[in-house]
């Protein structure tokens, strides 16, 4: 990342996510009122000011950042439900839900795993906005070009001993495949109980034809800010993968799934995308 300290995805999805508090209509895919205002470019008056493009992306678009903390979100109540006490966050870029968490997330433990100077520029924008950083939030700094995930955990208070809930949004396409089986391995050497919520892109040709001008448009500037698009994956590709390391109970969410569960009625625009998958696997 060519500027760790102002990536140009880590604040461009909390820009998304404040433009749907904005723009869509109730009831919200994700209610996330803490995004409004959060960063540059997301206060009320800047998203309605911003002209179509890509200061305003279509509304698939947006949906794909709504729609992936809104699923996790759901799947990790699911999981504290079933006695699950650990969420770790991998990739946290500028996600909310450690501050606007529901009553049920206070009797877990809440780790957020980012580059050092990513989560520097976080905290500094937590504090600058006066949000308190609840006493079940613990930042994990780790800068995977000096250890690994299991040696930046270890120095945490993640309970190797009980299972865990993590999330892996809008972080696979950047990375080489070894480098995502690296983090898939840690995850299995968690306990039984834990679980997985990742995100993946599809390869270019299973892009639907409507998409595809805008997100070569996304890869193109996402490359030029030092963050280039490394790996797709198929989803057959995924799920027999996740099965060959030793994942099981591999949940994934279609487009018809994601729009039956929350896109019905809506009006705004919004509907699933079709380039980005969900699914949810367990250890």
């Amino acid at each position: 990342m060519a500027n760790r300290r102002a990536s140009t995805t880590m604040i461009g999805t909390a820009i998304l996510r404040a433009t749907h508090q904005v723009l869509d209509d109730d009831p919200k895919i994700l209610d996330d009122p803490l995004a409004v205002g959060l960063v540059d470019g997301s206060s009320r008056d800047e998203i309605l000011a911003a002209a179509p493009g890509l200061s305003r992306p279509p509304e698939w678009f947006r949906s794909i950042f709504v729609l992936r903390s809104r699923y996790t979100e759901d799947a990790l109540a699911q999981a504290v439900a079933r006695g699950v006490r650990q969420y770790v966050l991998l990739g946290a870029g500028m996600d909310t839900f450690a501050y606007r968490q529901p009553a049920w997330a206070s009797t877990i433990r809440v780790l957020e795993v980012d580059h050092p100077e990513s989560q520097a520029f976080k905290r500094d924008t937590l504090s600058k906005k006066g949000i308190r950083v609840p006493a079940n939030v613990e930042f994990c700094p780790i800068d995977f070009e000096e250890v690994s995930l299991a040696e930046g955990l270890a120095k945490s208070s993640l309970d190797p001993g009980n299972s865990a809930f993590f999330s892996w949004l809008g972080v696979t396409q950047y990375l080489t495949r070894p480098a995502i089986d690296a983090t898939l391995r840690f995850i299995l050497s968690m306990p039984k109980g834990s679980e997985l919520a990742i995100e993946y892109i599809l390869p270019p040709e299973q892009w639907s034809q409507d998409e595809q001008p805008f997100i070569k448009q996304i890869i193109e500037m996402v490359k030029e800010s030092g963050e280039p698009w490394l790996t797709y994956f198929t989803s057959r590709e995924m799920s027999d993968h996740l099965r060959a390391l030793g994942f099981s109970e591999i949940e994934l969410l279609t487009t018809e799934a994601a729009s039956a569960r929350y896109f019905l009625n809506r009006r705004d625009g919004l509907r699933p995308p079709h380039c980005v998958r969900l699914l949810r696997a367990s250890v």
